[in-house]
């Protein structure tokens, strides 16, 4: 089994990271922990790319509000270490919150255009956090390519635009979001679900399909294909919508009517954020299948 390198202190991230020599070609997959098989991929598809590949286990205070659930987020650090040596991962850099924010930092990215729509709208501050910790992890990690998973395409959206602007020299990958067999998105905040809520939470994906039917069929008002997906959640009380948009992929504008399928320009994303329960689930499918890119 692949020998993995336990880092905990920006020293040793450092240090590591120059002993790799210019020669490396270097695969970063930052994570929050409680791996699943959607982290394990982007592991993966890094290993297929590169040469060495860090992956960083970190629960980023900063992206969490005053009533989300950072408290009680879950921590299996020795599990997801094997899970991370079994995928054949290098090296892990497991800093504490003083080791990343050491006292009296007070600096910040905000990125103000793409983090202010969908998830934005109802987590003021998460992409602040994200975008402070992805910036601050590149520049100690600095790797050639970074990879996410598709499922959290606004965060997507959010780090693309900041390397854009910031002209940071690493590629973003989007991994394909992994999905259980029934369609139900991974996602670590998944083992909240009881076990009822767990049996309805496949309905999310299958709002998303009903949109991309009727796009697929020649639907193109954007009003009337976030109804369509929509109502299938409404339907159950059980779930209570917070949004469901169609926005261009990157952009994440939100035209009036989609183009037609295989045009030139932009893919359209359909994204949908819900409770069930005390849990939020997001999603999203890109509706033109054949434009994923």
């Amino acid at each position: 089994m692949n020998r993995l390198v336990l880092l905990r202190s920006r020293r040793e991230l450092r240090d590591y990271r120059a002993s790799l020599g210019p020669g490396a070609r270097v695969g970063f997959v930052p994570t929050m922990g409680a791996l699943h098989e959607g982290h394990l991929s982007l592991v993966r598809l890094a290993l297929g790319e590169c040469t060495v590949v860090i992956a960083s286990i970190f629960v980023n205070p900063l992206q969490f509000g005053p009533n989300e659930d950072l408290s009680k987020y879950p921590r299996p650090l020795e599990n997801d270490l094997e899970l991370l040596r079994a995928a054949g991962a290098h090296a892990v850099f497991v800093p504490t919150v003083d080791e990343m924010y050491p006292e009296g930092a007070s600096t910040v990215v905000v990125e103000e255009s793409l983090s202010r729509v969908l998830c934005g709208a109802f987590r003021p501050g998460h992409f602040r956090g994200v975008a402070t910790v992805v910036l601050k992890l590149f520049h100690l990690v600095q790797p050639h390519v970074a990879y996410f998973g598709q499922k959290d395409a606004q965060q997507c959206s959010v780090i693309e635009r900041m390397v854009r602007d910031l002209e940071l020299s690493v590629k973003i990958v989007r991994g394909p979001t992994v999905r259980d067999p029934d369609g139900l998105a991974r996602s670590s905040r998944n083992i909240y679900l009881s076990a009822e809520e767990r049996s309805k939470a496949p309905q999310i994906f299958r709002s998303l399909q009903v949109v991309r039917d009727a796009y697929l069929s020649g639907e193109r008002r954007i009003e009337a294909l976030e109804r369509a997906g929509r109502s299938i959640l409404e339907r159950d009380s059980a779930f209570s919508v917070q949004y469901f948009e169609v926005r261009t992929l990157r952009g994440l504008d939100r035209p009036d009517v989609a183009p037609a399928v295989g045009c030139e320009g932009e893919p359209m994303l359909v994204a949908v954020a819900a409770m069930l329960g005390s849990t939020r689930l997001i999603d999203n499918l890109v509706l033109d299948q054949f434009r994923q890119a």
